[in-house]
């Protein structure tokens, strides 16, 4: 690797580095050196300071720096319907009222209302996220304007779509994604059946076609809740995952959200197949869906990585508290306090994720030769306050808003707490003229 000049080089000078990579390798009194869209040295303050004199620095005494977080299933425009339905069996949320509601959506909404997700994300310590939903080119340019990394998908259904209507418009946009975002150093497209209950079993082989064609991810919702997995088996004789695989879809380049209902064969089949699994707790316990297999598909080799799911079922981005959420619902749902430790869970909102994306090589930890995702918290703190083990700390006792600031791509998109890239003020001024147009829709005022 061909060193930069250090008038070229960004420095970021904390108490800790916690590196997340193979070895976990903690510095204290350590510092990142970052060029271009690159980290190109981890090391002590004195080692680096001294390769890069003339680096400009952000100096945090007490700031621990650690990979960006990534969130490996949300819908972040579905912010503009937080707490619009909440307290309802899943199906009856998406019939009666997601559905009903996503009809009215237009681009503009889709497009602040992303600007919104992502600005929670950042300032809750995400710099990547896999996403899918309607109007997918303003998620698109709403990532692009963020400056966050993403993995965005327009869902497709075999009823008519409020964005592309009839579903031969809708590979077109697919397509037509595909060559926008072809060479984007930050938006990566991804193909998106929304699910099998939605999807035609035609539907889904055509789709990981174009995947397979792409060379891209193909996302579905997949096993969420026993009634998905009952219709199935009613329709198809099968349940979703052998469903699939009866299809003969399952590979690695499947990412099943959420996988709360399997069974041990399943699991097994998932890990032969490679698939991978982004587990949503909180999500499914608002919804009532269950409680995922998670130790059971990590033990079988399974990939996993943690996600959000959307606003309007969780209802926040944050993945601290999902991190906190998961370790505890485990250890409650198995009665075993030694399952899902914090080293564990960090794991899939880290590493975990990075893989599930299929973009360990450049993301997930923090080692030279990676891309600058990084973060720093602030551990001056009382609730952070003495500090044993960095991964319990990180998992039992952070919060998002402990993060002050966030790099993405080797660009300060958080400083000190206040966005860089996203107009705060402005989005949610307008954010809020749209939910007094959606209550006016839907008969509330």
């Amino acid at each position: 690797m061909t060193v930069a000049a250090s008038a070229d080089v960004n420095l970021v000078v904390c108490g800790l580095v916690y590196t997340r990579d193979k070895e976990n390798s903690v510095i204290e009194d350590g510092a990142v050196a970052i060029a271009g869209d690159m980290i190109v040295e981890v090391g002590s303050r004195e080692q680096v300071l001294g390769r890069y004199p003339r680096a400009q620095a952000i100096i945090e005494e007490h700031g621990l720096i650690m990979p960006g977080l990534v969130n490996t299933h949300t819908h972040a425009a579905m912010a503009c319907f937080r707490g619009l339905a909440d307290d309802l069996p899943l199906m009856t949320w998406l019939q009666h009222y997601i559905f009903p509601i996503e009809a009215n959506l237009t681009a503009e909404i889709v497009y602040h209302s992303s600007l919104l997700s992502m600005a929670e994300m950042i300032k809750s310590g995400t710099t990547s996220f896999c996403d899918m939903y309607l109007f997918a080119k303003e998620v698109a340019r709403a990532t692009s304007d963020s400056g966050m990394r993403g993995w965005l998908g327009e869902v497709l259904y075999d009823f008519d779509s409020p964005n592309y209507g009839g579903l031969e418009s809708g590979f077109n946009y697919v397509e037509e994604m595909f060559a926008q975002y072809e060479k984007h150093p930050l938006v990566t497209i991804t193909v998106d059946p929304h699910s099998v209950y939605t999807c035609s079993p035609a539907l889904l082989q055509r789709l990981k076609e174009v995947a397979e064609r792409r060379n891209a991810p193909y996302v579905i919702h997949l096993s969420e809740t026993k009634d998905e997995v009952a219709g199935c088996l009613k329709l198809h004789g099968n349940t979703p995952v052998k469903h699939l695989q009866a299809l003969g879809l399952l590979d690695e380049q499947v990412i099943a959200a959420h996988g709360v209902v399997l069974t041990e064969e399943e699991i097994e089949l998932l890990s032969v197949c490679r698939v991978k699994v982004a587990h949503c707790p909180e999500s499914n316990m608002k919804l009532a869906s269950g409680v995922a297999p998670i130790p059971q598909l990590l033990a079988a080799g399974v990939t996993v990585g943690l996600g959000t799911d959307g606003c309007a079922s969780n209802n926040d981005v944050d993945m601290f508290g999902e991190m906190d959420t998961a370790a505890k619902l485990h250890k409650v749902n198995t009665l075993d306090p030694t399952v899902m430790s914090a080293e564990t869970t960090l794991g899939l909102a880290t590493r975990g994720g990075a893989e599930l994306l299929g973009a360990e090589g450049e993301i997930g930890s923090i080692e030279p030769g990676k891309k600058a995702d990084i973060i720093v918290l602030d551990l001056n703190q009382p609730h952070l306050t003495p500090m044993y083990h960095i991964p319990s700390h990180l998992v039992y006792a952070a919060r998002g808003a402990d993060v002050i600031h966030s790099i993405i791509n080797g660009r300060l998109v958080m400083r000190n707490r206040r966005l860089l890239t996203i107009d705060e003020a402005a989005i949610l001024a307008t954010m809020n003229e749209i939910g007094r147009d959606i209550r006016k829709k839907l008969g509330k005022d």
